[in-house]
């Protein structure tokens, strides 16, 4: 499909998409600026219920631009009773520090899984992507049916195959530098390390699809650099995180300027959620270098941690999610921003 047309179905007069960021950063308004500017904004279902996606979908409909809706693919990783209690006593002396109890018992959930489903079926939105696991074939179906395009995350040229196979409308490519959580299919044993260009490669080899090529964008060279490499459209998140727009805690905007100043490294890390995720190194992932996999519960069991360190204000134990690319992470509003990486494309 040539990259216009495919552009075309999505809504999009510039080939960036602003990555759905959960937990906040997404929200309505930085979803209409990404596409007051031309580009593709996502909302982020994960961890909120159907009735609050709901909400979150009423009130981008007002607007009147295009928009996509990223969900979270059932894709659990078990945690043994007992590595669960040794990881909550590993982090009881910070807990006891904040004042909080940590959860006695693991949680898991499928994050309202079928009853997100049901709401975008019932109430179809134009773009809807999944990442962690990959649905059912009858799934993508029916969401394709009710007139969604469907994209599909995948991290190596293997899961591309795998996805293809469902027959979506294209694929997002995601790199390890990505930030905040890689959506690999297999959290257990992480597919090779590849720069985006290069996997962008490797899954064109695999398939026709559409491309989306996300990890570590921060410059227009970066962009320019992943639609040579075959990406139809590239996909930004952390760039947009400190924008007037963006939803994030001020904790994490004013974190990411210092680190960028100091130039604090990101890591992988299985710290904060039991799943691989790129966040800036702090004194939490340096203290737990060897946390168990375990989602989603260990999302559950640091979370109210992570909560009350942001309201201490103290971002040394809080899931500072960041790509490779933060340092180029700017206040600039949101649509100067889309401006800026795509002025070579």
């Amino acid at each position: 499909m040539p990259s216009a047309t495919f552009l075309g179905r999505l809504g999009c007069t510039v080939p960036l998409i602003g990555a759905p960021m959960a937990g906040g950063p997404s929200g309505p308004g930085l979803v209409a600026a990404v596409g007051r500017a031309g580009g593709l904004g996502f909302v982020a279902a994960g961890y909120r219920t159907a009735t609050g996606l709901a909400e979150q979908l009423a009130a981008v409909r007002a607007t009147g631009l295009p928009f996509g809706v990223n969900l979270f693919v059932p894709n659990p990783v078990p945690l043994p009773a007992a590595a669960y209690r040794a990881y909550r006593a590993a982090l009881a002396p910070e807990a006891a520090n904040l004042g909080v109890e940590l959860p006695a018992e693991p949680r898991a959930d499928d994050d309202g899984w079928a009853d997100k489903l049901a709401l975008l079926l019932a109430e179809p939105v134009p773009v809807v992507s999944c990442t962690f696991g990959l649905p059912a074939a009858g799934e993508v179906a029916a969401l394709r049916g009710a007139g969604s395009l469907v994209l599909l995350t995948v991290t190596s040229a293997a899961e591309a195959r795998a996805a293809a196979e469902l027959a979506p409308d294209g694929l997002v490519v995601q790199s390890y530098e990505a930030g905040a959580h890689y959506g690999t299919l297999t959290p257990d044993r992480l597919p090779a390390q590849l720069p985006l260009a290069e996997l962008l490669a490797a899954v064109r080899a695999v398939t026709e699809l559409p491309l989306i090529g996300a990890g570590g964008i921060g410059t227009a060279a970066a962009a320019r650099q992943a639609t040579a490499a075959g990406a139809t459209a590239v996909a930004v998140g952390t760039a947009l995180l400190r924008t007037p727009e963006s939803g994030g805690s001020a904790l994490q905007k004013a974190a990411l300027a210092a680190a960028a100043e100091a130039g604090t490294p990101t890591v992988l890390t299985r710290a904060f959620t039991g799943r691989p995720a790129r966040a800036l190194r702090n004194r939490f992932t340096d203290a737990h270098p060897d946390a168990p996999l375990g989602y989603p519960a260990l999302h559950y069991l640091t979370s109210p941690l992570r909560a009350a360190a942001t309201a201490a204000g103290d971002p040394g134990l809080v899931n500072l999610w960041a790509g490779t690319g933060y340092r180029h992470a700017t206040t600039q509003p949101a649509g100067a921003v889309v401006g800026e990486l795509t002025r070579l494309l």
